[in-house]
This record gives C-alpha cells, structure tokens and sequence, in this order.
C-alpha cells in the first residue's frame, strides 16, 4: 500500500466517523512517513546485508 492510497483510506474512514478535524493530522503523518521512506540514512529493507562487515570484535 502506498502513502497516498492510506491516506486516502485514512480521510474517507475519518470523515465517515465524523472527525473532520483529523485531516490535516493525517496529512502530516503522510508527509513525514513519506520523507521517512525517501531518507538516504534508510537502510534496505529487503533484510539483505549488501555490505561487507568485519566479525564483530565484541
């Protein structure tokens, strides 16, 4: 499921209830999830390990 396609779930279900005001609530998780996603720092989630490590020397 993509962003836009919860988010649109999210405001028609939250609209339905009656709770207009969760609108921009759920905008704002959207676009933070969404910048979340897309950050470089983010690792693969796959669960592959593409990089060679060192045992760990603990």
């Amino acid at each position: 499921m993509t962003v836009k396609v919860w988010l649109e779930n999210a405001i028609n279900d939250a609209e339905r209830r009656g709770l207009t005001g969760m609108r921009p609530l759920l905008e704002a998780l959207a676009r933070s999830t969404s910048a979340l996603r897309t950050a470089d720092w983010n690792f693969d989630a796959t669960g592959e390990d593409h990089e060679q490590k060192a045992p760990d020397a603990r």
